[in-house]
Formats: structure tokens, C-alpha cells, sequence
């Protein structure tokens, strides 16, 4: 193995993804309606970016690394955590208000 591996490859890169996307996935699965905003609805076009996070965020922590550029870009830490993130705000906007 490589000792010049990029530092979004190393254990505690992937231990972060899978920290960030573990609890949404949980929470999506248990209770769902944690996700829904003042008026009773979800917003379904955030909530897919947030699926998306979550698969890449699972993809990344568990080590797999995509070939193609396209799937790499896509279900990269770099765009994961960012989702991720806008998942865990969208969660705290909920229960704000």
C-alpha cells in the first residue's frame, strides 16, 4: 500500500463520513417525520440531496473508492459531507421551529 495516499483516504476521513451519515440514516428509517418543516411537509427536492449525502457519506466510510471520475465526483467525501451537513441543518430547522 501507498504511503502518499490523499488525506480523504485515510481511516478517520471514512470514520467521518460514516459518523455524519449513520445518525441521518437512522433517524430517516426510525422517524422520519424528525424531517418535516413548520407547515407538515417535506421539502423533497432537499431530502433527495440528503439521500445522496447519506449513500455517499456510507460509500466512502466503507472504503470503496469508485473508478470512474463521474461516480468518484459524486459519491466523494467532498460532496457528502456538504449534503450531509445541509441534512443535519434542515434536521435543526425542523425542530427550531
Amino acid at each position: 500500500m501507498s504511503r502518499n495516499r490523499h488525506w480523504l483516504q485515510h481511516a478517520l476521513a471514512r470514520a467521518v463520513s460514516l459518523l455524519l451519515a449513520s445518525p441521518l440514516a437512522l433517524l430517516l428509517l426510525i422517524h422520519p417525520a424528525a424531517m418535516l418543516d413548520s407547515q407538515g411537509r417535506y421539502s423533497h427536492g432537499l431530502l433527495m440531496l440528503v439521500m445522496l449525502g447519506i449513500s455517499g457519506g456510507f460509500v466512502h466510510g466503507v472504503g470503496f473508492d469508485p473508478r470512474p471520475l463521474h461516480w468518484r465526483l459524486l459519491f466523494g467525501p467532498l460532496s457528502a459531507w456538504p449534503l450531509l451537513l445541509l441534512g443535519y441543518a434542515l434536521l435543526w430547522q425542523a425542530q427550531t421551529t
